[in-house]
């Protein structure tokens, strides 16, 4: 099997196979983010890909799902999606769901037939780096798109049949922003829901441009605290019924799931019990802790 570089994929798909289609991200310009920083994005040749669906065939396992690497593998073109989904049907004919990291860009450059067309033929669940729909945070961590270009795609991602997952940074709008942050990035989960919302502790990382920031003093960090209790202000503000709320990253500070709204109490409640065992409010988030942890 291919593997080149470095690999992220959400804890959820950690049992799932994995299939390298691209390598690095086509992006690569978020501020917060140096995970692909050394790594030029370039497109894995399909031989390679047939190669290793020829081989996972071979293993005579009984594979369900499949999850595609790297960065944002839904960069590709759609025809290029669509035979890659076409050798993964003939190679493994027991997959049911192609899923993906997958940016507003990628939702952007296809149209709501494209997507129909992808949806058919797979894929589905894909994890959408939203991160916030807070304005300036938005311009702030340079992830090339608008608010309303997030409402836009998601929307027509969400008319496409597609369920997504919305990954986010509690913490990213910066210290005194959590109210405004949480009740913007809520307003769009709310119009269009995600099956699952994954909340991530942000974290300033060494090398990256918001480090840069945080040492002019352009961007504060959220303490501990305040970092979980933007947390609970977001389970308050979202309206979705039958949502996972992922809250059991290695990143996160306490790490608790369940499903809304039904759990949303006792969340809060371990929320709040964990913290009060704390005798510390220190900044942000460990450096240390982010270099160990799956993506």
């Amino acid at each position: 099997m291919h593997q080149t570089g470095q690999i992220y994929r959400p804890p959820s798909e950690a049992s799932v196979q994995r299939l390298e289609v691209t390598i690095g991200c086509s992006h690569n310009k978020c501020s917060f983010c140096t995970m692909y920083r050394k790594t030029p994005f370039r497109v894995a040749l399909l031989e390679d890909v047939e190669a290793d669906l020829k081989e996972l065939h071979d293993r005579g396992e009984k594979i369900t799902r499949i999850y595609l690497t790297n960065g944002d593998p839904f960069v590709l073109n759609t025809d290029r999606l669509v035979k890659i989904a076409e050798l993964i049907h003939q190679y493994l004919p027991k997959v049911e769901v192609l899923t993906c990291y997958a940016s507003i860009q990628n939702l952007k450059a296809k149209s709501l037939e494209e997507l129909k067309l992808l949806k058919s033929v797979g894929y589905d669940e894909l994890y959408v780096g939203l991160e916030t729909a807070y304005a300036p945070a938005v311009k702030l961590i340079n992830k090339g798109f608008t608010v309303e270009e997030a409402y836009e795609n998601i929307g027509k991602l969400k008319e496409a049949g597609m369920k997504y997952t919305a990954l986010l940074m509690m913490g990213i709008g910066g210290k005194g922003h959590s109210k405004e942050s949480v009740a913007a990035t809520a307003a769009l989960l709310n119009k269009y829901p995600p099956y699952r919302v994954s909340a991530l502790s942000t974290a300033v990382l060494h090398g990256s441009e918001l480090e840069e920031r945080c040492n002019k003093g352009e961007y504060v960090q959220l303490t501990e605290r305040e970092l979980v209790e933007e947390e609970k202000m977001l389970l308050r503000a979202l309206k979705i019924d039958d949502c996972i709320f992922f809250g059991s990253h290695p990143y996160n500070l306490i790490t608790i799931s369940g499903v809304l709204p039904q759990d949303r109490e006792k969340i809060i409640k371990h929320l709040d019990s964990e913290m009060e065992a704390w005798d510390r409010d220190q900044p942000g988030f460990l450096d240390t802790v982010w270099k160990r942890a799956d993506m």
